[in-house]
């Protein structure tokens, strides 16, 4: 693969494809973590886009099917889920806000975009916040330090949601199957996949040493 932009980046660099409601993402996360502390490399981040903008509450086969796939990634990964948040809220099919919220931060903040998705999972997923909910986003802005004017008029600008998009389509130009996708791009402009779906870090560290070592 060749490089996605012919900006000015500095390389080796991470593109990571994801969403920041995406229950795969959140048993990532700590893989990502690793990663960060392993290697002193930059993070590209593009939002993938789960679900599209819907106010209707989510079908109940829906919400039993998501709470299925949790209790699945939980045995599997030991990731921990907090179940209130079923009872606590409104579900709702819909990440799009999220990752409206992810490309703001990272507007406002450059670089601030993996802590916003932290905060989100950290919501979502142990505090049974609804990150569908604009509300829920903001105060999450607020604990990040953005400015909150700045912050609600992104969250609604057109040329946002146009961003949004441009990350999807781009997603879908690198081959990203599903979420979480991991990709390192190399000085002389080479991507090269880590990872398509969960992976831990051992195997990933390994696959960056080589591609490291190709590259010498």
């Amino acid at each position: 693969m060749t490089s996605l932009t012919q900006n000015e980046q500095v390389y080796p660099r991470f593109i990571y494809v994801l969403d920041p409601m995406c229950s795969w993402c959140w048993a990532f996360s700590d893989t990502v973590h690793e990663l960060q502390r392993s290697y002193p490399f930059p993070w590209t981040l593009l939002m993938g886009g789960l679900a599209p903008d819907s106010n209707e509450p989510m079908p109940i086969e829906m919400q039993q099917k998501l709470q299925s796939i949790w209790q699945h990634i939980e045995q599997q990964t030991g990731t921990p889920f907090n179940y209130d948040f079923w009872s606590n809220n409104t579900p709702k099919r819909s990440t799009y806000a999220s990752c409206r919220a992810v490309i703001s931060a990272e507007e406002l903040s450059p670089g601030s975009g993996l802590e916003m998705t932290r905060l989100i999972q950290n919501a979502y997923y142990l505090n049974a916040k609804n990150p569908s909910e604009l509300d829920t986003l903001i105060e999450l802005a607020q604990q990040q330090g953005l400015d909150i004017s700045a912050f609600k008029t992104l969250m609604s600008s057109p040329e946002t949601q146009r961003q949004l998009e441009k990350q999807i389509n781009a997603s879908h130009r690198l081959g990203a199957q599903g979420f979480p996708s991991l990709f390192i791009e190399t000085k002389e402009g080479i991507i090269k996949v880590l990872s398509y779906g969960y992976t831990d870090a051992i195997k990933i560290k390994s696959r960056i040493d080589s591609v490291l070592t190709e590259a010498k």
